[in-house]
């Protein structure tokens, strides 16, 4: 299966290596290499996440502070963002009244 990153998922993750770099580039190149090992695997075992909290979407977590949302379509993994788990996830939607 072919593996996609959508623009925000990328966004996520880079803001979290230029965050990680700053501070450690070492680290931030081997979280890097870790999202990309996770992503590629999703290729050939795209059910290998668990169920996500928002329908049609999986959850995987490369790392025990980040998770992954994708959903799988056809011969396609999306990736949807990358979410740092103490995070609200899904985020809360204002109510309009």
């Amino acid at each position: 299966m072919k593996v996609i990153w959508l623009p925000a998922a990328k966004r996520d993750r880079a803001e979290l290596m230029n965050f990680v770099a700053s501070d450690n580039p070492g680290a931030a190149a081997r979280m890097d290499n870790l999202l990309s090992e996770a992503a590629a695997r999703l290729g050939n075992f795209p059910q290998s996440g668990r169920p996500g909290k928002i329908a049609g979407t999986r959850e995987l977590i490369p790392h025990r502070n980040y998770r992954l949302v994708y959903e799988v379509h056809q011969e396609t993994v999306w990736i949807l963002a990358l979410i740092h788990v103490a995070r609200q996830w899904p985020p809360a939607t204002r109510d309009k009244t």
